[in-house]
């Protein structure tokens, strides 16, 4: 069935341990994705707030709605009458290496009315999480050589 609502996964390797994946990740001023910037109200934790801050829009307010330590979180935003998840995971793989992957569902009775927003994030998650894993990699391999970031 290809339900313009129906879920958006992707998965992406990266050279980076699932301890600093993880670390970075959480992080959310290393969520890269301009012209979009992300703030977080507290620590990254179940029930902690952030804003979603695009130029020339409103802000858009989510939550985290459930952390697993170094293997998953899934953050939602609240839309009119609909809600948009974002679920991460973190899988330890051979070498010290990790596997992200990211589900990003959208449901409620006016889901259809954002299926425009789905078939975005459709056409681009696969960029961004391979963006997302190379910071990753570059990022550690920079703290194990000592180099700046």
């Amino acid at each position: 069935m290809n339900d313009g609502t129906a879920p958006v996964e992707y998965s992406v390797e990266s050279d980076a341990s699932p301890a600093f994946a993880w670390s970075y990740w959480t992080d959310v001023r290393n969520w890269a994705d301009p012209p979009a910037r992300f703030t977080l109200d507290g620590e990254f934790s179940a029930g902690s707030t952030g804003t979603t801050w695009m130029p020339g829009q409103e802000p858009l307010h989510w939550v985290i709605e459930a952390v697993e330590p170094w293997r998953s979180a899934k953050i939602q935003m609240q839309l009119d009458r609909a809600t948009l998840s974002f679920e991460w995971r973190f899988e330890p793989l051979p070498d010290h290496r990790t596997k992200l992957t990211q589900r990003i569902a959208l449901g409620g009775e006016n889901a259809e009315a954002y299926t425009a927003a789905q078939a975005a994030f459709r056409a681009n998650v696969a960029d961004g999480m391979n963006r997302m894993a190379a910071a990753i990699a570059h990022a550690e391999a920079a703290a194990r050589n000592g180099s700046l970031l």
